[in-house]
């Protein structure tokens, strides 16, 4: 049985040409038959440019509809799919084509000469939404081409991770990984032919290309093609999806939009939000102003999917919910002792999503890995002990994140809550700053509510009241806004060197 993750997309597409893959607004519908075919054509070209099994080829280019023809042609051919944020610039690229060595870069028009000149050994392509030199190589090619035979555990994809300090690895992903991901969050989010997902996110990332783009083709469904998030197109777009995937920012600039109600959705049936932790606020204003409880879910670039919550059931604020069919995952303390429930420590998974290692770095790989087979993923957290959401998973922070002052463990999830719901306080990021004397001092940067002031002071003497005074921040700092990354994560590296300057 042929394992190429391909193949198993093609066995659940609709058969004939009725059935829209991509509907672009404003632009052209793409059939299902239309991205089989185009996929065959870039596969056959990328074979023409000398491209062979296990070879890598890079992509960094906007997000255009031949792009995810170019990834299905790369599963087809056998070639390992190395998706990069637009956003890298040129040392972080020299970086990644030194590491990975791949032997095809496709890139935007705009950027080719920047580019060509970093790219080593490679052959450097354009793509773009007119198609680019890929296109033209392609335009020619037989529209078809017969799937390369792969065995599970053939890489299917590299993504870099992006670490908040030294260079970033580079994660070996599976085609087993990728189709037994797929396999549970089609089953878990109960996907069908009838849905339309609206798809805002990038293509970089796990979340818009593996996770959102994977649900839509094995399902056979349909999915709004947005070049990004804008709230006005998408309050447009929703009258007519069914599934929208967001990061919490998303949803809290949707709140931002008085015209946004539940009249606005009238055809949804789930919305879902991972990447970053949605504040609990976000998550019970949003379940007031549409009648929709957002579906928090918990995954990672090594691991895929990992937890979610119930398509059917509750939905608790703060819990990213029960790990996915075939997926374990438990609770360790620093000796790797299964914590019972109620008890934070170290979150650990195993199953078919667990990527294969650290592309060139085995040290690095095993180091990840306990010694009855377990990734660490760096995370805290708590299975939860009692209550409607007893067994849901509760994070609880990154342990590099992990603030250890006076000798003492400081979790800045915990502070963060607590902060979050004080008046006037939009949202916090609470990190530890060096100081001579505690080694780590606990600090806290706040951003406020438009229109509102809060006393740092007063913030403390709250804290003071309510926690163990080593947890209490000795400094609270009000800025504009915090630092976030592409995916919506704070940047509490940023902060870190901002406030130890």
């Amino acid at each position: 049985m042929n394992a190429n993750l391909y193949a198993l997309f093609e066995a659940h597409f609709p058969s004939g040409s009725e059935q829209p893959c991509i509907l672009i607004p404003g632009g052209p519908v793409v059939h299902y038959d239309e991205l089989a075919a185009q996929s065959a054509k870039i596969a056959n070209a990328l074979v023409a440019a000398a491209s062979r099994r296990g070879d890598r080829v890079a992509v960094q280019t906007g997000k255009h509809w031949q792009v995810i023809a170019l990834y299905l042609a790369c599963l087809r051919a056998g070639l390992v799919y190395l998706p990069l944020n637009t956003g890298y610039r040129r040392s972080e690229l020299e970086w990644f084509f030194e590491d990975a060595s791949p032997t095809v870069i496709v890139c935007s028009t705009e950027r080719l000469g920047e580019i060509a000149a970093i790219a080593r050994e490679a052959r450097v392509l354009t793509l773009d939404a007119q198609g680019g030199e890929l296109g033209d190589r392609s335009r020619d090619e037989p529209a078809t081409f017969a799937t390369a035979t792969s065995a599970p555990d053939d890489l299917a994809a590299i993504l870099y991770t992006s670490g908040t300090t030294g260079r970033s690895k580079g994660a070996m992903i599976t085609h087993r990984n990728l189709a037994s991901n797929a396999l549970a969050l089609v089953e878990a989010w109960a996907f069908t032919r009838d849905d339309v997902l609206l798809h805002a996110l990038p293509v970089y990332h796990v979340h818009g290309l593996f996770v959102a783009v994977h649900c839509v083709l094995l399902a056979g469904a349909r999915m709004l093609w947005l070049p990004r998030f804008d709230a006005q197109p998408v309050l447009h777009a929703l009258r007519s999806a069914t599934v929208m995937m967001g990061v919490p920012t998303y949803y809290a600039r949707l709140l931002a939009e008085d015209r946004f109600t539940r009249d606005l959705c009238p055809g949804m049936r789930l919305f879902v939000s991972g990447s970053a932790p949605l504040l609990a606020e976000t998550f019970e204003a949003f379940r007031a102003r549409t009648g929709h409880a957002i579906l928090e879910r918990y995954g990672m670039t090594e691991t895929g999917m990992i937890a979610s919550n119930p398509l059917a059931g509750i939905r608790a604020a703060g819990t990213v919910g029960r790990p996915l069919p075939g997926i374990s995952v438990r609770i360790a303390d620093d000796a790797d002792r299964v914590c019972p429930p109620g008890t934070l420590g170290s979150v650990q998974v195993r199953g078919p999503n667990v990527f294969a290692g650290y592309w060139r770095l085995p040290d690095r790989t095993r180091e990840e890995f306990t010694a009855d087979g377990w990734f660490r993923t760096g995370d805290l957290g708590e299975i939860v002990a009692d209550g409607d959401a007893a067994g849901y998973l509760r994070l609880a922070g990154r342990s590099k994140d992990l603030i250890i002052s006076g000798g003492l463990n400081v979790y800045p999830k915990e502070v963060e809550e607590r902060i979050d719901v004080m008046p006037g306080v939009a949202e916090s990021a609470v990190i530890g700053i060096p100081d001579a004397d505690f080694g780590e001092a606990v600090t806290a940067i706040v951003v406020t509510k438009p229109g509102e002031l809060v006393d740092g002071d007063a913030i403390i003497a709250a804290l003071k009241r309510d926690i163990a005074s080593f947890k209490v921040p000795k400094r609270v700092h009000v800025v504009d806004a915090l630092p976030r990354n592409t995916m919506g994560k704070v940047q509490k590296n940023v902060l870190r060197e901002r406030f130890s300057a």
